[in-house]
C-alpha cells in the first residue's frame, strides 16, 4: 500500500504520469473477478477506532492488458461487469458453469460478446462458463 500512496503522490505532484494498475476483485473467500486496467490518481489513509486504512482513487482505463501501450480515458461504454451484476449472476447460476456444472475456473461470461454490442449493466447477459466452456464459446463467435 505505501508503493501505491506513493506513485499516487507523485501524480498529484506532477513527478510522473499515473500508475497503472489491474484490479481484482473480491467476490467471496476464493472467487476473484478481474476489474480491468485503472490509473491510480489519488491515495489517503484513514483510521477507524480498530485500524488504520489506505484508500485509493481510480479511474477506468481502456487498452487493458498491453501496458506498453497508452490507454484511451474515459470511455462511456465498459467492459467491466459492476459488481451487484456479477453478485446477482452468481447467485441464479449457482456457482457453477452454466452448461456443465463445474465449479472451479468459472468466468463472468457475456452472453451477447462484448465486442458484438453485449452489455455488461444487466445479468441478463451475463452467465458463468468454466474455462472450457469459454473457450469453446469464443472459437464459435469468431
Amino acid at each position: 500500500n505505501g508503493k501505491f500512496s506513493q506513485a499516487a503522490k507523485s501524480f498529484k505532484s506532477g513527478a510522473r504520469e499515473p500508475e497503472r494498475v489491474r484490479v481484482y476483485e473480491k467476490i467471496r473467500t476464493g472467487i476473484w473477478s478481474y476489474n480491468g486496467v485503472f490509473h491510480l490518481i489519488d491515495a489517503c489513509r484513514e483510521r477507524d477506532q480498530f485500524r488504520e486504512v489506505f484508500k485509493f482513487r481510480l479511474i477506468a482505463v481502456e487498452g487493458d492488458e498491453d501496458f506498453a501501450l497508452p490507454p484511451e480515458k474515459n470511455i462511456q461504454r465498459r467492459r467491466i461487469i459492476p459488481s451487484a451484476v456479477k453478485i446477482a449472476v452468481w447467485k441464479r447460476d449457482g456457482g457453477k458453469c452454466v452448461v456443465c456444472g463445474a465449479g472451479d475456473e468459472l468466468h463472468f461470461d457475456h452472453d451477447l460478446p462484448w465486442s458484438k454490442g453485449g452489455t455488461s449493466i444487466t445479468e441478463h447477459n451475463v452467465q458463468l462458463l468454466c474455462a472450457r466452456h469459454t473457450l469453446e464459446k469464443r472459437a464459435r463467435i469468431v
